[in-house]
């Protein structure tokens, strides 16, 4: 990567996931901290603390206005996505935000030809697909080494943080951007139930199957009631299968030869021959690394080589989509829902530019 200069960047929110995204600002090589832009006075005085003598503003334009500025990390709720991300793109500054990229695709949309039009990056901060073993499961599925891919299973639970979007907006943007990463295959069909059980209309859990091209499917559970932290996910295919524990001190990635193969094709019910193989378990070695210092190296390069970054834009639209439609699902008590072409609605999105 080419470093002729450290990329001025402030950072807009200083909530649950802004300091972790300025300190590794600060950290990287790649980029220069120009401020932080914050209201809460509590926020400031522990940004201040922490970073003695950075910069700080609480009006946001102000903070555009600086003409050395050219990049903006936005960490603040998916409900203020759009009109933050149009500010910052409109005052001609690139954009990383924070997962889903906005609360609507319609929203997602507009902000996507945004940038398009005034050539900006803009990149949604799904830092789950910068995982070490997350890069490598996609590896093992790429190469073959599992084989086709049959379904998948996922369960991403905690005794969580309350939100008041419901926890599908919460935390299945984590499993639909993976899902999407590994099986590179469009979402085309979902169905959501959920659980009220503290706040009508907020859903603490919930139950997802998700349909994509070609026959893959995965059941999805996402939670904020559960005892203990749970982020696992297992993978089958024909030949093996792997499990994935985000939460494991050691071995977080597990390779499974085990599976049923048919001695012969059958003619009638009566004439399976079924043959249970059980074979080695294997941990495969992983470099530990910070994946959102990862995700902010790939922002960079995006800036300055030109580069598509793991979490694209169209991914963030196909996440978005997808949670459109597990919510119309959720209103509709589990009815499927078709899941809206993200290749139809950037091809109507070129055209609209053309014209």
């Amino acid at each position: 990567m080419n470093l002729d200069h450290a990329i001025e960047t402030l950072v807009v929110g200083y909530g649950y996931w802004g300091p972790n995204i300025v300190r590794n600002v600060v950290e990287r090589p790649e980029f220069n901290l120009a401020g932080l832009c914050e209201r809460d006075e509590r926020r400031i005085e522990d940004f201040c603390a922490r970073n003695p003598g950075a910069a700080w503003e609480r009006d946001l334009d102000i903070a555009l206005a600086d003409p050395s500025l050219e990049a903006v990390a936005i960490a603040t709720p998916p409900h203020t996505h759009h009109e933050l991300v149009s500010k910052a793109l409109e005052a001609g500054k690139h954009v990383l935000v924070e997962k889903p990229l906005a609360r609507t695709g319609a929203e997602a949309a507009d902000l996507i030809a945004l940038a398009e039009e005034r050539e900006l990056v803009l990149m949604p901060g799904h830092t789950f697909l910068y995982s070490p073993p997350v890069a490598k499961i996609r590896s093992l599925i790429k190469e073959g080494v599992l084989g086709d891919i049959h379904f998948v299973t996922s369960s991403r639970m905690n005794l969580g943080k309350y939100q008041p979007d419901g926890v599908v907006l919460d935390l299945a943007p984590h499993d639909l951007s993976i899902l999407l990463h590994w099986l590179d295959k469009p979402l085309v069909e979902v169905t959501a139930n959920g659980c009220s059980i503290h706040q009508d209309g907020v859903h603490e859990t919930a139950f997802l199957t998700l349909c994509f091209e070609g026959g893959t499917q995965a059941n999805v559970q996402v939670s904020w009631l559960a005892p203990r932290k749970m982020r696992q996910m297992v993978v089958v295919g024909s030949d093996q299968m792997v499990q994935y524990e985000d939460t494991a001190a050691d071995d977080p990635v597990r390779i499974y030869d085990r599976g049923i193969d048919f001695s012969e094709p059958p003619k009638n019910f009566g004439e399976y021959r079924l043959t249970y193989r059980s074979g080695d378990i294997v941990a495969p070695r992983i470099e530990p690394a910070e994946p959102l210092g990862l995700e902010l190296k790939d922002f960079a390069s995006a800036i300055l080589e030109g580069t598509t970054p793991v979490s694209s834009a169209r991914l963030g639209l196909e996440v978005v989509f997808g949670l459109d439609a597990l919510e119309r699902s959720l209103d509709r008590r589990g009815e499927p829902v078709a899941v809206r072409s993200v290749d139809d609605a950037l091809m109507q999105l070129r055209v609209r530019q053309a014209a």
